[in-house]
């Protein structure tokens, strides 16, 4: 049985630390009630751009660990991201590809090759540091604390179940924008301290 998406994310909420984290299309919405007001920017409007943003964040602060929420239609959207990240290098970067084999958020069409896509052999080929596939629940918490400080980049492949709630069902969160300025000012208050 394939995890449910809620499960995984708060198992990394309760691990994550400080880390910037950066949710898309199906994990957005329970992000918002998991970890609310924290250090997140979520990528709904422009599908397929989570794993460049959370590039460019974790760039921006190498001092810290992020962790994209990705899942397999997004990132089919835009995968020269993966080759990008690969050449990039970004030691502090954890890619988290939520595999359920569609486009969840607008009907649950099967995305092009389905679940046969193997994003772990891409993203070895784009020049990952790692990337593995984790099936099941008990298997992805006890190798979280290595995703979390092991170097990257790094990327996961987690077969999971659909989402309870898509952000066409279910909507709130602020815009991008404002949750941009919200990170910038929550980082710039925590080096000041």
């Amino acid at each position: 049985m394939p995890m449910k998406p809620e499960e995984v994310l708060r198992a990394v909420a309760a691990a994550r630390g400080d880390a910037i984290c950066v949710p898309t299309m199906t994990t957005a919405p329970a992000w918002r009630k998991i970890a609310p007001d924290d250090l997140s920017v979520t990528c709904v409007g422009f599908m397929g751009g989570a794993s460049s943003l959370g590039l460019g964040l974790a760039l921006a602060r190498p001092e810290r660990r992020v962790i994209v929420f990705d899942g397999d239609g997004s990132l089919l959207m835009q995968l020269g991201s993966l080759a990008t990240i690969g050449g990039a290098a970004p030691r502090n970067l954890t890619h988290l590809v939520f595999k359920n084999g569609v486009y969840h958020t607008s009907g649950s069409q099967e995305i092009p090759g389905g679940l046969a896509v193997d994003f772990v052999l891409m993203a070895n080929g784009a020049g990952y540091r790692h990337a593995s596939v984790i099936r099941d629940l008990d298997d992805f918490r006890r190798r979280l604390p290595a995703l979390l400080t092991d170097e990257g980049p790094l990327l996961v492949e987690l077969h999971t179940g659909l989402a309870e709630e898509t952000p066409m069902t279910a909507r709130g969160g602020a815009p991008f924008h404002q949750q941009v300025q919200a990170l910038y000012e929550k980082l710039r208050a925590q080096s000041s301290s």
